[in-house]
């Protein structure tokens, strides 16, 4: 086995994110769940949904992403893997993320539908309501994976999130595959209870047939995935058929399982909580950056802690400080 050349390599759906305040009245007049992800199915109805958002931000997001520029900003080498079509979001996408850093060669897609874009409303707890249009992240096809960056991973990082299309789902089993016979570890990241819902049946297989090194998840969709409302039983079950589970628990920090051992960190103390987009995706960064570089379960967890609790002081999913050197003053008291 030659070794990786990137630390991470995502998969994943390629998203271009527009954040605007709003009140919890508003939510409930638009009828929204708050702090829920629901779907946007036709252009359409993104772009009414569109014209009621306030003042916005922009920036290329989707979960593995917002993922592989953590990572990128703590200094590690990333590849991304995710499908835009050749318009002007499209273009929004693909500088953003190679101006972090990040090695991204997919080709675009011609014709409809449009790159995909996620509206988010946050709300004044920090709460972010997302609704997303998939777009053209959803016809990932297997043609179009970079099989040598693939092979070229120390770990494979796959978004449950883009599990739901038939033809990205293949594309991700055949990356899977491509990892594994380059000797390389999987992650998967279970993004939310709707995946489950939906795919839940196919998670379980993957864990029962040994194709995942590591698995994320909060605490809800644990529960969901394993079918049980014992938090215990729950983590017991999941850890028995993965390598290495993690689990986030909010404001009580996260645990991760290993080799029969539990290792849990605190929440990371903030001043105040923004805007809760991207906290998951920036805990997933910092850990794998940490075993990307070799250090303890215990290290990376912590890892994870300090990038998440960065995110949610303030808005958007992507760093506004330098991760590096925030990770060093941290990590030096």
């Amino acid at each position: 086995m030659s070794a990786p050349t990137y630390d991470v390599v995502a998969i994943g759906n390629a998203i271009v994110d527009v954040l605007s305040q709003a009140t919890d009245s508003f939510i409930v007049e638009a009828g929204m769940n708050k702090g829920s992800m629901a779907l946007v199915f036709s252009p359409e109805e993104a772009d009414a949904l569109y014209a009621k958002m306030g003042p916005g931000i922009e920036a290329s997001g989707g979960s593995a992403a917002n993922t592989v520029a953590g990572i990128a900003a703590l200094g590690g080498k990333c590849g991304f893997i995710g499908q835009v079509a050749d318009d002007e979001l499209g273009q929004i996408f693909a500088h953003d993320i190679r101006s972090v850093g990040i090695d991204f060669t997919t080709a675009t897609r011609a014709g409809e539908p449009t790159t995909a874009r996620c509206l988010i409303f946050v709300t004044p707890d920090g709460q972010r309501t997302m609704n997303t249009f998939l777009g053209a992240s959803q016809f990932l096809p297997e043609t179009a994976l970079d099989r040598e960056m693939i092979a070229a991973g120390a770990i494979l990082y796959l978004e449950g999130y883009l599990w739901d299309p038939e033809e990205p789902r293949a594309a991700m089993r055949a990356a899977i595959e491509i990892a594994r016979k380059a000797g390389r570890k999987v992650a998967f990241t279970l993004s939310d209870t709707f995946c489950i819902g939906r795919h839940g049946a196919d998670f379980r297989d993957l864990m029962a047939k040994d194709l995942l090194d590591i698995m994320f998840a909060n605490e809800a969709e644990l529960l969901a995935l394993m079918q049980t409302d014992d938090f215990d039983a729950a983590v017991a079950a999941a850890a028995a058929q993965v390598p290495m589970l993690v689990v986030t628990r909010g404001a009580h920090g996260a645990i991760a399982v290993s080799g029969g051992q539990t290792v849990g960190v605190a929440a990371e103390p903030v001043a105040r909580v923004v805007d809760t987009t991207g906290a998951g995706d920036l805990f997933a960064a910092g850990f794998l950056h940490g075993q990307a570089q070799g250090l303890s379960v215990a290290e990376s967890l912590r890892l994870g802690a300090i990038c998440a609790a960065e995110i949610i002081s303030h808005y958007g999913a992507r760093a506004q400080v330098d991760l590096k050197a925030l990770m060093a003053e941290k990590l030096a008291r």
